[in-house]
């Protein structure tokens, strides 16, 4: 696995397969596993590591696939970041966090997601 840019990517039109959660190391490295048929290069599996907030609006019983429509990487006055700092009182302050964003078009879905790294 390695490092990659999350904005660098071609999300458009590229398929949301699946989104698998492991609380194997509870509290210690939550990780988020989202698998992903790209548009433009072959399938691959997304990890997000150090997890800390995963919020997801999703829509169901739709008869499509999950077509993307972006993905970015979230301000640092994001509510959802500054909300989850304020809510840990200082706790998370020395843990610095980015805020992944994927917007489906297909059903109107949106993920977000609190972590310290990714990798694919």
């Amino acid at each position: 696995m390695m490092e990659f840019d999350f904005d660098d990517c071609y999300w458009h039109d590229s398929i949301l397969e699946s989104i698998f959660l492991d609380r194997k190391d509870l509290g210690n490295n939550d990780i988020i596993e989202i698998i992903v048929d790209w548009y433009d290069i072959p399938r691959s599996k997304i990890i997000f590591k150090g997890v800390c907030l995963f919020k997801a609006t999703m829509n169901s019983g739709i008869h499509v696939k999950e077509a993307i429509d972006i993905g970015y990487i979230g301000p640092a006055d994001d509510p959802d970041l500054l909300s989850f700092y304020k809510k840990w009182k200082g706790a998370f302050d020395s843990v610095k966090l980015n805020c992944y964003i994927i917007k489906t078009s297909s059903t109107g879905s949106e993920i977000k997601i609190l972590a310290e790294g990714v990798e694919i």
